[in-house]
C-alpha cells in the first residue's frame, strides 16, 4: 500500500470509528475518498461498507479494520472488487473474510455487497501477513 493510501485508510477508519458509532458524514468520507486513485477508492469504499455491514449484522463483533489483500490479491473490474483473501479485526483479533462488492462509477458508494466471515486467524500467522494489534 502506498504511504498516502495508508494515511487515507487510517483517516477513513477513524471516521468510521468516531464516537463508537456509525454516524458517518458523507461529505467528510467522500472528501477523503476523492483524494484516492480510482482503484484504491474502490477498495476503500468496499472495505468501509463491509466493516459497517458486519458491525450492524453481527452485534458480537466490533470491526475496526478491513484489509482486502492479506491472504490473496483482490480481483478488480471497472466497478467491482472480489476479495477472497480479506481479513478484518474485531476486539484485537483478526478473522478471515471474503467479499464481493459493486460500486457506482465514482466508487463512492456500494450498490451490492456479499460477504462471508471465516475463522479467526491464529496469532502465529499475523507476522507473515502483516497483521498487527
Amino acid at each position: 500500500m502506498k504511504p498516502v493510501t495508508c494515511l487515507v485508510a487510517i483517516a477513513l477508519t477513524l471516521l468510521v470509528s468516531e464516537d463508537s458509532g456509525f454516524a458517518l458524514s458523507d461529505e467528510k468520507l467522500n472528501g477523503q475518498l476523492l483524494k484516492l486513485d480510482m482503484e484504491t477508492r474502490l477498495e476503500q469504499t468496499c472495505d468501509t461498507e463491509v466493516m459497517l455491514r458486519i458491525n450492524l449484522e453481527n452485534r458480537k463483533l466490533s470491526v475496526d479494520k478491513v484489509i482486502a489483500y492479506s491472504f490473496a490479491e483482490p480481483r478488480m473490474k471497472k466497478d467491482s472488487i472480489t476479495a477472497p483473501g480479506a481479513v478484518f479485526r474485531s476486539r484485537g483479533e483478526w478473522y478471515h473474510l471474503s467479499y464481493a462488492c459493486k460500486t457506482g462509477p465514482r466508487h463512492l458508494d456500494a450498490h451490492q455487497l456479499d460477504y462471508e466471515i471465516g475463522p479467526m486467524v491464529p496469532r502465529s500467522k499475523w507476522r507473515k501477513h502483516y497483521l498487527y494489534d
